[in-house]
């Protein structure tokens, strides 16, 4: 697994547009109080029922790996020129 520069504010960014997309979607809404592991579990899970994101292979859905696929999946789906991405 390559190391992704900024790889902690691009999973931030990747919750914060995941809760967005599942709201718009209609298939649910991260509360305050949920934790950060059940909102990377949610979305990595919905991205890949989706199609959105490739599945992990079985046995090595683990957070890091899941937090890790959806900071690459926000670094695709961000503009080029995005200050993320820099």
């Amino acid at each position: 697994m390559k190391k992704i520069n900024n790889e902690a504010a691009l999973v931030t960014e990747a919750l914060r547009v995941g809760g967005v997309y599942a709201k718009k979607r209609g298939v649910g809404e991260f509360e305050a109080t949920d934790s950060a592991k059940l909102k990377i579990t949610y979305l990595y899970k919905l991205l890949v029922h989706d199609k959105l994101i490739q599945p992990l292979a079985k046995g090595q859905e683990t957070e890091p790996l899941m937090r890790h696929k959806l900071a690459l999946w926000i670094s695709r789906t961000l503009p080029s020129d995005h200050e993320l991405l820099k």
